[in-house]
């Protein structure tokens, strides 16, 4: 099989395509439980799996290194969208079906050894059923929530896929532990995404991203909406802002016109080659 990898600031996929017969759920997750792996196969954070779509360009399917199905993700949105690009170099904007839902990307400014590419991640949804999660409320924003016996302010919601917030003043803690334990937490019945978030000022934020299915990421393109998004809620930062992660800034510009959420940042192009497919793949 074909593989192409690429990176956004460290946040790595492998896009692969689907042959003439296209291959299931139970498969693409196997696949990407193995394709991930560092010692037996390429390494990354996940796959992206595209096929022919009708009225778009591809159908992404994101798969996270442990196998499970992701409904979406911006980097590897923008990711995808650098890889057609590749392929047809005169076009700049691509449409793609991810997590049921139409999504547009576009390449915009050339980098030193990459390229900025912009997305748009539709509108978030701070309803709590919607995340999903199990409250007694509506919404919960900056709502006390007990987790293992310990009382978080969390702040929760849904960019495509579930996030959940938490306001810090550093990160001098273990919160990759507490990331591993609210990913897991019983009130999100589908798992979550999890921000630990430092505002610097109402027009950047500092965010640690622990990823549902992964672990910590050097960044994540939803995490930063989220974190943007949760900001904004409260008060603390401004609609357009710079989201820092270890490994380097997004942009996130929350429209106030349409709603809809809109992410930039760099990808780049790392290799491509074959993957031998084990014998039940």
């Amino acid at each position: 099989m074909l593989f192409f990898k690429y990176h956004a600031l460290g946040n790595s996929f492998l896009v692969v395509e689907s042959g003439p017969s296209r291959r299931t759920r139970t498969e693409l997750s196997r696949l990407a439980r193995t394709i991930c792996d560092p010692q037996r196969g390429i390494g990354a954070d996940g796959v992206l799996h595209l096929s022919a779509h009708k009225g778009v360009d591809r159908r992404v399917d994101v798969y996270n290194a442990d196998g499970s199905w992701a409904e979406r993700s911006g980097n590897g949105l923008r990711i995808a969208a650098l890889y057609l690009a590749m392929r047809a170099p005169t076009k700049r904007q691509f449409t793609f079906h991810m997590g049921g839902e139409r999504c547009v990307a576009e390449l915009t400014n050339r980098i030193s050894g990459g390229q900025l590419v912009r997305a748009d991640l539709g509108k978030p949804d701070f309803v709590a059923r919607n995340v999903p999660m199990r409250a007694d409320r509506k919404y919960v924003i900056n709502s006390p929530i007990k987790v293992g016996g310990t009382r978080l302010d969390l702040t929760c919601l849904s960019v495509g896929n579930p996030h959940c917030v938490l306001f810090v003043d550093g990160f001098d803690f273990d919160w990759k532990k507490l990331g591993r334990e609210l990913e897991t937490a019983s009130i999100f019945p589908k798992g979550t995404n999890v921000e630990f978030v430092r505002p610097i000022s109402r027009r950047k934020l500092q965010v640690r991203d622990w990823e549902r299915g992964v672990g910590a990421t050097g960044s994540s393109g939803t995490g930063a909406a989220a974190a943007t998004c949760a900001a904004v809620m409260l008060g603390l930062a401004e609609r357009n802002c710079e989201v820092q992660f270890e490994s380097g800034s997004l942009r996130v510009y929350w429209r106030q016109d349409t709603g809809s959420i809109e992410l930039s940042g760099p990808v780049q192009f790392i290799a491509q080659g074959e993957f031998q497919l084990p014998p039940k793949l």
